[in-house]
């Protein structure tokens, strides 16, 4: 069918929303953390949907993760938790109008140093028996802030760090308190004067904050898509639970609360409920 000029010069017009927005859409490319398949790490996996106005469901061991555009595909970024077992292991991807499909990727193994640390509050070591009704209602409070999940679209998985200092214990670390075997150290400190001003690594929500038994004053943030990160030992906390809070933007200070040798900043991130090594989510950080 002929078209004369200005009908042309409208369905133009009419496309250009479109168009802009496909153009958008194909240039994006996200900020992904380091990929490291091993305990503790993350696992960047490509999904076989080209589809990009709408966002595949995946699950890894029944849980949803994280799923992000980097440039024209989709990719599963998925938390691996410090316990799992090295070799193949499957994520299972819904995709609009297509059958559920898996894919795969395969844990590495990796070897974690072990640190000795003396505690002279014995009690932080060895609860007392009326301690333990406080330390078990943290552990359901702290856990169901790091299994929340917020379907949110726009998420900078790429961090800046919450504080300056070197860091002084890596996450990962088999640690024993007083020569006793206690859990893998499942975050990472980063030493700093108290007092010292902390930010956010990135846009998010203030989901819970508390003074906790072992971890003292903390706050935790939800991030979006199953990213939360939590800042343990505090001094002061200057942010309430639903603040919003900006990429760069300070929260609180830092302390020396709960079980602590010093002032430090003991920083945790949680992807879908599993607790990954904060420098993947860092750039540059050969440098530290």
């Amino acid at each position: 069918m002929h078209r004369t000029r200005e009908q042309k010069r409208l369905m133009n017009i009419l496309r250009l929303p479109v168009l802009l927005s496909l153009l958008f859409l194909s240039s994006i490319v996200t900020a992904l953390p380091t990929h490291s398949a091993i305990p503790g790490g993350v696992a960047i996996i490509s999904l076989d949907n080209s589809d990009l106005k709408s966002r595949p469901i995946a699950t890894y061991n029944k849980r949803r993760v994280m799923v992000l555009q980097d440039k024209n595909n989709w990719v599963a970024v998925v938390g691996i938790g410090l316990r799992a077992k090295t070799g193949r292991h499957f994520i299972k991807v819904t995709a609009k109008g297509n059958i559920p499909y898996t894919k795969h990727f395969t844990v590495n193994p990796k070897q974690y140093k072990t640190q000795h640390i003396k505690i002279k509050n014995k009690r932080k070591v060895n609860p007392y028996a009326k301690d333990m009704d406080r330390i078990l209602m943290d552990k359901k409070e702290i856990i169901g802030a790091l299994k929340h999940w917020s379907d949110k679209e726009a998420i900078t998985p790429n961090f800046i760090l919450p504080v300056q200092g070197p860091f002084s214990s890596p996450f990962g670390l088999r640690r024993f308190f007083n020569n006793q075997p206690r859990k893998p150290h499942s975050g990472l400190d980063i030493a700093a004067a108290q007092g010292t001003p902390l930010v956010a690594p990135a846009d998010g929500i203030v989901i819970e904050t508390g003074d906790y038994f072992f971890n003292g004053n903390s706050v935790m943030i939800d991030h979006g898509q199953g990213l939360i990160t939590m800042y343990s030992h505090m001094h002061e906390i200057n942010v309430k639970p639903g603040q919003v809070l900006k990429r760069g933007e300070a929260f609180g200070t830092v302390g020396k609360t709960g079980r602590v040798t010093g002032a430090h900043l003991h920083w945790t991130v949680s992807l879908n409920n599993q607790r990954v090594d904060p420098t993947l989510f860092l750039p540059n950080t050969n440098e530290k």
